[in-house]
């Protein structure tokens, strides 16, 4: 009897051990809130403790969920949308970032992690290398990133457009943060950031048209139609932003997750033409309308915020919404090809792309 208590018991002590590692892997994971908000209380858009959007809040009609009703659990499965094959990636060599940056280049990672080199300067975007959870299994990649945390190049700046699993990763935070590099984030993401050990003087918090200058480079966050939050009870303690980088003769703007609103329009008459946008396209569906953009909204957005060329991001990683993961580059070409008036520049995961220079190719095609 005492031999069959005591299997029983180490049998039971598994669950909870896993248990008990996951539980704290996720909490290292959620970060913190702002511990003091105070400066924030004279933002039009900050009512009631919460960052908000001036349009409203992003709605969620589960009734319109394309493909019925989506699942809490399905992002512990594997996908139904992801490819049937590996995708063809590009690995940077060693010296691939020995040199000095270049005037105007990117190297797209996959979602929408970005290295881009902008007049003698690096800029590391929403970098994640693993998963999109803060738990180990949930929401997987497609396949690994073209490179490794570890080979990336020390960025000038690491720039986060807001707190969600896919834009903001623990590790590669803290493989950063003894580095010199400096961190630009929006409104209270800097807490998480403290919270994992990035010095204070390392973080730039910036509000809608706060800017931050440094040798001849300017960096402005600018509005978005989104959310944030890392759990449930913290949603929209921290805010979203896309930026404008402007140097003294390249001009590139980052989407960040948004919707589509009028603050595109509002963006290009302020700090356009842009030699270079990258532009969200994929996680939409009907069922959370003001969320991400659709893919004729992204042709509407490219023309507002008057872009010279457009890189579509946020695709080919992760399964965040309910299509197969080429529906939106699929459309979004047939679409820029309408048009007519679209410089669409489609790299590989991996590939440094010059626009102008590198030639580019639809991929996908035939996978």
């Amino acid at each position: 009897m005492k031999k069959c208590t005591k299997i029983l018991m180490a049998v039971a002590a598994v669950p909870l051990t896993v248990a008990t590692l996951l539980g704290g892997c996720a909490l290292r994971e959620f970060g913190q809130t702002p511990k003091d908000v105070s400066s924030y209380e004279s933002l039009p858009y900050f009512v009631g403790g919460k960052f908000r959007n001036l349009e409203g809040d992003t709605p969620y009609y589960p009734d319109r969920v394309r493909g019925g009703k989506s699942s809490r659990l399905r992002h512990l499965k594997s996908s139904p949308n992801a490819p049937k094959t590996p995708l063809p990636t590009i690995k940077p060599g060693r010296d691939a970032f020995a040199g000095k940056p270049e005037e105007l280049a990117v190297y797209w990672l996959g979602h929408a992690s970005l290295i881009i080199e902008m007049e003698g300067k690096r800029f590391l975007v929403d970098p994640v290398f693993g998963n999109a959870a803060p738990i180990p299994f949930a929401v997987s990649r497609y396949g690994p990133p073209p490179l490794a945390r570890e080979q990336a190049p020390l960025p000038d700046f690491v720039l986060i457009t807001h707190d969600h699993y896919d834009h903001l990763e623990y590790a590669t935070v803290r493989h950063f943060r003894d580095k010199e590099t400096l961190f630009i984030v929006p409104l209270g993401v800097g807490a998480h950031l403290l919270k994992w050990g990035v010095p204070p003087e390392k973080i730039r918090e910036l509000g809608w048209g706060d800017e931050f200058s440094r040798d001849d480079i300017r960096i402005t966050a600018e509005r978005t139609v989104h959310f944030s939050g890392r759990t449930y009870s913290t949603r929209n303690s921290s805010l979203w932003a896309s930026y404008v980088l402007k140097g003294k003769q390249k001009r590139v703007f980052i989407s960040g997750d948004t919707g589509y609103g009028e603050h595109f329009r509002a963006i290009g008459e302020k700090h356009g033409p842009f030699d270079m946008a990258f532009f969200e396209i994929d996680a939409w569906n009907p069922g959370w309308p003001r969320t991400h953009l659709f893919p004729a909204q992204v042709i509407r957005a490219y023309h507002d915020v008057r872009a010279l060329s457009m890189v579509p991001v946020h695709w080919g990683v992760f399964d965040l919404a309910l299509h197969p993961w080429d529906e939106s580059i699929r459309m979004i070409v047939d679409l820029a090809d309408e048009d007519g008036g679209v410089n669409l520049l489609t790299p590989l995961m991996g590939q440094k792309l010059i626009p102008g220079v590198t030639p580019v190719s639809r991929w996908w095609e035939g996978l």
